[in-house]
Formats: structure tokens, C-alpha cells, sequence
């Protein structure tokens, strides 16, 4: 575990001449495909945020208690 901590720590940090040189190559690779990569990973996003909120949505409903087991706890018709 430590030693991938140290080779990590041991990579150089980029500085802002580098990332633009590599901005630049990736866009002379990935240049025709980039909009339709950002469309796709855009999508993902959405629908990442969409699964979250419905987890969020059912935790919610788990939490409350039920009104129709309130009602045969105290034995009124439901």
C-alpha cells in the first residue's frame, strides 16, 4: 500500500504549459468526436443525478410511516 503512495507522490506535478500542450493533443486526437463525447457524458451525468434522487426518494418514503399501517395498528378500516 505504501509503495503505491510513494510512486504516486513521485510523478511531477504539471504545470499550465503542460496541460495545454495536452489540451492541444487531445484535441488533434479526440477533435471530430468531442462533441459527441460531451453529449454522452452529459447524459451519464443526468442520468446519474436522476438514480440518486429516486434513492433519495425511497429512503424518504421508507423513513415516514406508513398511513395504511396506522390505520390497522389502531384497527379502523382502511
Amino acid at each position: 500500500m505504501f509503495q503505491d503512495l510513494i510512486t504516486f507522490a513521485l510523478l511531477p506535478s504539471f504545470g499550465p504549459w503542460e496541460l495545454a500542450v495536452i489540451g492541444m493533443v487531445s484535441l488533434l486526437i479526440f477533435g471530430n468526436r468531442l462533441p459527441s463525447v460531451m453529449r454522452s457524458l452529459g447524459k451519464s451525468v443526468v442520468e446519474f443525478k436522476k438514480g440518486m434522487n429516486s434513492i433519495e426518494e425511497e429512503l424518504d418514503e421508507a423513513g415516514k410511516p406508513d398511513a395504511n399501517a396506522k390505520k390497522a395498528e389502531t384497527g379502523a378500516d382502511v
